[in-house]
C-alpha cells in the first residue's frame, strides 16, 4: 500500500534521484577516473567576477570535510533521503512516521547546508561548480516539496490544541 500515491512518490523521488545522479557524476570522473566531469570547462558565467569553473570548486580546501568529499557526503544525503520515502511510502505505521518527520529534518539539514555552500563557491572561490550548482537546486526543491506535503496531509490542529 502506497501512502503517497503516484504523484508524490514521483516527486519526493525524482528530484534525490537527480541529485544522487549529479554528485555520482562527480566521485566518479573527478574522484576515481581523475577527469573533470562533462561541461566542466571554464568559460564566463552570467554572473560577475564568477566563472564557471567545476576545478577550482573540486580542488579548493572547501572541497571536503575531513578529507571526506563533499560530493561523497551529498551523495550519501541523497541516498538516505530516497530511502526515508521509501520507508515512509511502504514501511509498516509507527516506523512511516518516524521515516516521514525524519526526512523532514534531514531535508531542513541539507536546506541548511545550501547558503554556505553557496557563498564559498561565490564569494570565496569566483567559481561555480555545475554539477554542485544541480545538487544545491534538488536540495532546495526536496525540501520545499516536503513542506508542500507537510502543510496539505500533517496539518497539526493549533485551532484546538488542549481539545476544548
Amino acid at each position: 500500500m502506497s501512502r503517497l500515491g503516484k504523484n508524490w512518490l514521483t516527486l519526493m523521488l525524482t528530484f534525490s534521484a537527480i541529485g544522487l545522479f549529479a554528485s555520482s557524476v562527480v566521485i566518479y570522473t573527478y574522484y576515481y577516473l581523475h577527469k573533470l566531469p562533462p561541461l566542466c570547462t571554464q568559460f564566463k558565467s552570467p554572473f560577475p567576477g564568477v566563472t564557471i569553473d567545476c576545478e577550482r570548486v573540486l580542488s579548493s580546501k572547501y572541497s571536503d570535510i575531513g578529507g571526506v568529499p563533499l560530493d561523497l557526503l551529498a551523495a550519501v544525503w541523497f541516498v538516505i533521503n530516497i530511502a526515508l520515502v521509501i520507508t515512509y511510502d511502504f514501511g509498516p505505521g509507527r516506523i512511516a512516521n518516524v521515516a516521514l518527520s525524519t526526512l523532514f529534518y534531514w531535508r531542513f539539514l541539507g536546506i541548511v547546508v545550501v547558503p554556505y555552500l553557496i557563498y564559498v563557491e561565490t564569494y570565496l572561490l569566483h567559481a561555480l561548480c555545475i554539477y554542485c550548482t544541480v545538487m544545491h537546486i534538488m536540495i532546495i526543491i526536496d525540501f520545499t516539496i516536503i513542506t508542500l506535503y507537510f502543510t496539505k496531509f500533517k496539518r497539526i490542529n493549533v485551532q484546538n490544541p488542549g481539545g476544548n
